[in-house]
């Protein structure tokens, strides 16, 4: 009786397969190594410096947006300044 043995791309198991009726024979889930807690607070430290720096990047650009809307804001104000003399037409009243 054949068999073939594959390792699991996702998980790493190891399952037996039966060659003629391709049955799973077998599936052996990998141990998984557990990192020391040493190895997990420092992960969680570099969690947190990459969060804080997410929320100083969203915080500048907050910041900067304001400026910018007040800019956009002046800018729609002196060219409605300059159409005074025209008045607004609807487009869809042009039917």
């Amino acid at each position: 009786m054949e068999r073939f043995n594959i390792i699991c791309p996702c998980c790493e198991a190891t399952i037996t397969i039966d060659a003629q009726t391709g049955a799973v024979l077998s599936h052996e889930v990998q141990k998984k190594v557990l990192g020391s807690f040493e190895d997990l607070k420092g992960e969680l430290s570099k969690q947190k410096d990459m969060r804080d720096q997410l929320f100083a990047q969203e915080m500048s650009s907050v910041k900067d947006r304001e400026r910018l809307l007040d800019e956009k804001f002046k800018e729609a104000l002196k060219r409605a300044d300059k159409d005074t003399g025209i008045p607004f037409r609807n487009p869809l009243d042009m039917d």
